[in-house]
């Protein structure tokens, strides 16, 4: 789980785990700033910089994390976002975040959560690299 070498970067499984919570986690904040009538922070430094910043960024501040906590927190986030996204009005669903935003609050959690492979599809578009990884590195301690 801490092995460097994921889609031949330097990302182990868990840092995956952490970026993967990482998005989820802006999706939250986004829907805590869109309830407060503003943008979320993740929309504004994305402006200012880059994915791949705002991505290294993440994984380097929960780079101390043990494997359970990442697990723990990721899990946690998960739980939560999809209450959250569970309990949401499909009206609300379906209106932008905030009065002056353009795309809906489900197409921009979408976004947030999504990639080359689609909306809401961020996971999947890291399934070819870590099965590469665990074919090369194998299981260990079986």
């Amino acid at each position: 789980m801490t092995t460097p070498g994921l889609g031949g970067g330097e990302w182990s499984p868990k840092d995956l785990i952490g970026h993967l919570e990482s998005w989820e986690g802006y999706a939250l904040q986004a829907l805590d700033a869109w309830d407060d009538g503003h943008g979320p922070a993740i929309d504004r430094e994305l402006w200012s910089s880059s994915t791949s910043k705002v991505n290294r960024d993440a994984v380097a501040r929960k780079a101390r994390r043990s494997v359970p906590e990442m697990r723990r927190r990721a899990d946690r986030t998960y739980q939560v976002l999809v209450a959250r996204i569970e309990a949401m009005s499909d009206r609300r669903w379906r209106q932008p975040g905030t009065p002056r935003g353009r795309k809906t609050v489900g197409e921009r959690l979408g976004s947030y959560l999504g990639g080359p492979a689609g909306p809401f599809r961020h996971a999947e578009d890291h399934i070819k690299e870590l099965r590469a990884f665990v074919e090369e590195h194998g299981r260990r301690g079986t």
